[in-house]
């Protein structure tokens, strides 16, 4: 079965303009909304909202970054980005 996403899964984008890039989920807003962010085309200042039903996710978590998130530590663009590196390439 399937993991559930949570914030820090890395999803691929299965629908939109931004289709065929791998993300970070940053925040999960309700049962059918994330915020994604990729830390180059898709900056912590401004995530884009997706519907989780045009994500796939990997099954795998940043668990650093999202450790950070959730405690309301300082996170870098560049973190993310390098962390996605192996996958956006």
């Amino acid at each position: 079965m399937e993991r559930p996403i949570t914030v820090g899964s890395i999803v691929y984008s299965r629908a939109g303009r931004d289709e065929g890039r791998y993300y970070m989920v940053y925040e999960i807003l309700d049962g059918s909304y994330v915020t994604i962010v990729d830390g180059d085309v898709r900056k912590l200042e401004k995530p884009k909202k997706k519907k989780i039903k045009h994500l796939k996710n990997t099954g795998e978590v940043l668990d650093n970054i999202a450790g950070k998130i959730i405690t309301s530590a300082r996170i870098y663009d560049a973190e993310i980005f390098s962390a996605l590196r192996k996958y956006n390439s």
